[in-house]
């Protein structure tokens, strides 16, 4: 089994078709017959071919490499590639990425047509895929599980998370499923992409594959080194099924997407694929502008009877937290000094401690240090000595470490509210009242609802607000907002990773006595935060920034500067949130003036897609209060 598919598996033997004089006719004969059944107006034809119907009539394949189709219009005429295609299944000629005769590099096609056609194999007579057949049957498999590693803040690429599939051997258990093979969509990214990487992820300037990667090494990738949790989704697929949808796999992995970030994206394909595998889902469809991942879950998870299995496997991060929750502040104590130094754990203070105390102090500290070396390569022989004797220590304890259920610090995903937000609401500036409506693209923000969400993450993109205000009989655009992105990420004694926050879009403001101006704002900073729990949750934040402003209202109509900001948000109760902030910044160029602005905002969940927000916001000479009902959709 390799990282992509057909790279590195041995030379076709195939055995070559009878060319005689019967070719022609018997040709012929598939063809008129598939055009009497139209099958290239059905939908497993459709599925396989990845069709979509245009707007003005008409089909355009979504796949982007040539080598995909075996007819020049393949890609635009579903008819002329079911001609072609059976044409090809006649020949030895190798096509595809894979360079191998058709009936091998597009099994699911083949299958399906010798069944709607009843091929007779003395006039076509069928080849020996052993590449495919030794690839197939390395999975030995027995299910498929749909995985989900949730987002991480500091990867702007992993924002909305991401989603593959597991292909589960035969006999195997939930201890032993780490060692399966899993079929992977992702671009192919070039290092050291930089800021290209956003413009060409947007515009499709990548090409997708699809490949097949051990399990154990997305598991280290996700879990391990970028400390995201993983929900893993079983999904309740027959052996047919599994059996469709690794052939169609197959062929895919002779071709290339054009990757989409916001739409043609991992998840994206990966809905075309299980559509194939059991084409009575209609998932693809279901997406028309944009696929964000967790929402591709939800509506698995969604449907009747498909999922019948869910597991959880917490981040690094995760387990440390959630073990730390267990140490008292002595233990604790003990911990940090494993951590800084390794013959502490033969040292009086720990030695005195019960066996299964000890053992597991010396995990957490374990865990600790091997997430280190993990996250910094440049000391990675240090922390891996380092653990070494802790390991050694703990190995002469001699029983085993306790079995504990680490619970995550968010519900799975589903239980979320859908990604897509409208709200209606009303208010009063000024002295003047107002109307509006608002909708967002994606995704979520700190004062929306927080079950199946990362803690302490917002991510905004694409919103735009409509206001009327009455008195000045003035409608426009409020807000618009490109993106808007904070990761709040407490620090402790342990972790210490930095927030920080970025905000590209426009605004109106009231400044210097021009009364509602359109605003264009660049806004970001790094800074710190912490939680408490003196009610139920708080967490604490203060971030540096910068700010570049672009209006009218300004002299030279620009202002930039620079400043500082605070704030917390609280869980007053499981349904109510608090989100407070102020801030001060000093525009030194363009415009040299001050803003000094705070806010208070306050959201009660009515249901999982219905909220009610009740927001302050207060600038120089400017206040504002409004009342939104908000609905995800």
């Amino acid at each position: 089994m390799q990282i992509l598919f057909f790279l590195s598996v041995g030379l076709l033997l195939a055995v070559p078709a009878a060319a005689d004089d019967t070719i022609p006719a018997y040709l012929a004969h598939l063809r008129q017959q598939a055009r009497e059944l139209r099958l290239a107006e059905q939908r497993e034809w459709y599925l396989l071919l990845h069709y979509r119907a245009n707007l003005f009539g008409g089909y355009t394949s979504e796949q982007d490499d040539p080598g995909f189709f075996l007819s020049p219009n393949g890609k635009t005429d579903p008819q002329a590639e079911l001609d072609a295609t059976l044409a090809e299944f006649f020949s030895e000629e190798l096509v595809g990425r894979s360079k191998q005769p058709a009936q091998c590099a597009f099994v699911a096609r083949y299958t399906w047509l010798k069944r709607e056609l009843s091929f007779d194999d003395a006039r076509l007579r069928p080849f020996k895929c052993d590449r495919f057949d030794a690839w197939f049957a390395g999975f030995d498999a027995e299910a498929v599980t749909l995985i989900f590693p949730s987002a991480y803040m500091n990867n702007p690429a992993s924002m909305f998370g991401h989603t593959f599939l597991r292909i589960d051997q035969k006999g195997q258990t939930p201890q032993t499923r780490i060692l399966a093979y899993t079929i992977n969509f992702a671009a192919d990214v070039p290092k050291d992409e930089g800021l290209a990487y956003p413009v060409r992820g947007i515009f499709g300037g990548y090409s997708g594959y699809f490949s097949t990667i051990p399990y154990y090494l997305k598991v280290q990738e996700y879990r391990d080194i970028e400390n995201r949790d993983i929900w893993e989704y079983r999904l309740n697929f027959d052996a047919g099924q599994i059996r469709r949808l690794l052939m169609h796999a197959w062929e895919l992995g002779n071709a290339s997407f054009d990757y989409f970030f916001f739409k043609e994206n991992c998840s994206y394909h990966l809905l075309a694929l299980l559509e194939y595998a059991d084409p009575s889902l209609h998932l693809t469809e279901q997406f028309r502008f944009w696929t964000v991942p967790a929402d591709t879950v939800r509506l698995l998870a969604g449907q009747p009877g498909l999922v019948n299995d869910i597991a959880f496997r917490p981040s690094r991060v995760t387990l440390i937290r959630r073990k730390r929750e267990r140490l008292s502040a002595a233990e604790h104590r003990v911990v940090k000094r494993l951590v800084r130094d390794a013959t502490a754990g033969q040292s009086e203070e720990i030695k005195s401690l019960p066996l299964a105390r000890q053992a597991f102090l010396l995990d957490v500290a374990s865990d600790y240090v091997r997430y280190k070396g993990d996250r910094d390569e440049d000391h990675a022989a240090e922390y891996r000595a380092h653990n070494r004797q802790l390991l050694t220590t703990r190995s002469q304890l001699r029983i085993p470490s306790e079995d504990l259920a680490i619970h995550p610090f968010s519900l799975q995903p589903e239980s979320g509210h859908r990604t897509s937000r409208a709200g209606m609401g009303v208010g009063w500036r000024n002295d003047d009242t107002y109307e509006e409506v608002s909708l967002r693209a994606a995704y979520h923000d700190l004062l929306d609802p927080e079950p199946g969400y990362t803690p302490g993450a917002q991510i905004e993109v694409g919103s735009v607000t409509l206001r009327h205000y009455n008195r000045a009989e003035q409608t426009r655009i409020e807000r618009a907002t490109l993106a808007n992105i904070v990761s709040l990420s407490p620090m402790d004694s342990l972790f210490r990773s930095p927030s920080w926050k970025l905000n590209l879009g426009m605004q109106t403001i009231t400044h210097r006595g021009c009364e509602l101006c359109s605003n264009w704002v660049m806004n970001g900073g790094i800074g710190a935060a912490t939680d408490t729990h003196l009610l139920r949750r708080e967490v604490w934040f203060l971030f540096a920034e910068a700010e570049g402003n672009y209006s009218r209202a300004y002299e030279e109509r620009h202002r930039v500067g620079g400043g500082a900001s605070a704030g917390f948000y609280a869980d007053l109760a499981e349904r109510w949130r608090l989100l407070a902030s102020a801030g001060y910044l000093r525009y030194a160029l363009g415009d040299k003036s001050d803003d000094v602005r705070w806010s208070v905002g306050q959201r009660y969940t009515l249901a999982q897609n219905w909220a009610l927000r009740l927001e302050y916001h207060h600038r120089d000479h400017d206040n504002d209060v409004l009342f939104t009902l908000q609905a995800f959709f």
